[in-house]
């Protein structure tokens, strides 16, 4: 591995990066087989977990791998909690969430954290940190650009002590799971304010009247087991006190939530990418064409190289990324965060479509974790945030900045 200027991880960081790489190991990859043959049976329209997941989740709590991505409850920095979450994102479908570290879950659990009152905290923030319940995110919709924002159309009007939520959501993870109990919704307070201040987060129960989960989206045609739900909300009625910290303070959560997420899935994509390069070698290794392994070949050599290459150019982004976070803050690293959420899900779309190519027909079928695996990393180019938002942002900020030399001729 090439070796960069950043903080050696703590004797407890490496000893849980060895935990996590022995759990995958010996626990997280031998329990995929059970895990499809469960969905496979289930079918796909049925979303509760696979059992061989909860006794997983018991497995990594009794070995002390369990919240690592909350620094308050870690104690872990997020430069030393990436190697961890590169390692789950080998196995996505299954050991993000054997370590409580799945999304939305973490970014919702993040967002109780910090503007949480003590009530919510003790009603919703202590059961997900147990594992005992998961919950959604609800803020993009289908009738407006929600690459921005500020678009949302869903209401959030105040009667009384009560809000009364009107709108359409979709792409609202984790609602068609059984176990979720939360929904966090993002609407608009008060159009008249300014801009950035017209939205509030509220908390709303999986289960209150005028709530209605209408369907699953599929990705590429994969229906994953939390699901990715279409939600409406009829006349919802919650008290008052579900505001997530203020009225007005929807916009600006927003933003502090998807930062650290962006962050964690670009860590996640890591491991796939690894993953990817890791299937693509054992099968140049193992299959012969003409007169010879494949990887004799310099064209599949050069795919390989190529591949290491972008790994650890993505890697050294994301790692960055995650110190500037450390020692600045999420506001001092959101043009790295930007870059990485651009950088990494290309550089692991590159590395999984010269797996699947090397695969021939097995790389597209289900033989191989390949093919589910390219249809969520290209969907990572869109979700909290396309590819063109980021881009603009990071456009901004280099104009914005001051060369350090004159340009020369």
């Amino acid at each position: 591995m090439i070796e960069y200027d950043l903080p050696a991880p703590s004797a407890r960081a490496q000893d849980l990066q060895d935990r996590m790489s022995a759990f995958m190991r010996e626990h997280v990859l031998p329990a995929e087989s059970a895990y499809l043959a469960h969905r496979r049976s289930a079918g796909p329209d049925d979303h509760v977990v696979p059992p061989v997941v909860e006794d997983l989740k018991e497995q990594a709590r009794a070995l002390g791998l369990w919240n690592l991505f909350l620094p308050a409850e870690s104690g872990l920095t997020q430069l030393e909690y990436a190697p961890i979450a590169e390692l789950s994102g080998w196995s996505l479908d299954i050991a993000p969430e054997a370590i409580n570290c799945q999304a939305p879950d973490t970014g919702n659990m993040e967002l109780l954290h910090l503007l949480g009152s003590e009530q919510q905290k003790q009603e919703w923030l202590e059961p997900l940190l147990a594992g005992q319940i998961r919950s959604a995110f609800a803020m993009t919709e289908p009738d407006v650009a929600s690459s921005d924002a500020t678009n949302i159309a869903t209401r959030v009007e105040r009667d009384g002590n009560e809000y009364v939520i009107t709108g359409r959501k979709w792409w609202t993870s984790g609602a068609m799971d059984p176990r979720c109990a939360l929904l966090i919704v993002m609407g608009k307070t008060d159009p008249t304010a300014p801009t950035h201040r017209q939205q509030t987060m509220v908390l709303v129960p999986r289960d209150t009247p005028g709530v209605t989960v209408v369907r699953d989206y599929p990705v590429m045609g994969h229906h994953d087991q939390h699901g990715h739900a279409e939600v409406r909300f009829d006349g919802v009625r919650v008290p008052v006190t579900n505001v997530l910290g203020e009225e007005g303070g929807g916009f600006a959560a927003a933003q502090a939530r998807l930062g650290p997420g962006r962050i964690h899935h670009c860590m996640r994509a890591l491991g796939a990418a690894e993953r990817a390069l890791a299937l693509m070698v054992a099968r140049v290794k193992d299959r012969v064409a003409f007169g010879g392994p494949l990887a004799e070949q310099g064209v599949v050599q050069q795919q390989i190289a190529e591949s290491r290459v972008e790994i650890e150019q993505a890697r050294l982004l994301c790692h960055r990324a995650s110190h500037v976070i450390d020692t600045q803050g999420n506001k001092a690293a959101r043009d790295l965060v930007a870059m990485a959420k651009v950088a990494v899900p290309r550089a692991a779309n590159s590395v999984i479509d010269r797996a699947i190519q090397v695969h021939g027909g097995a790389g597209v079928t289900d033989v191989t974790p390949l093919a589910a695996m390219s249809a969520w990393h290209r969907a990572m180019r869109l979700f909290d945030g396309p590819d063109e938002v980021h881009l603009r942002s990071i456009a901004k900020a280099e104009l914005r900045r001051a060369p350090a030399l004159p340009p020369g001729r």
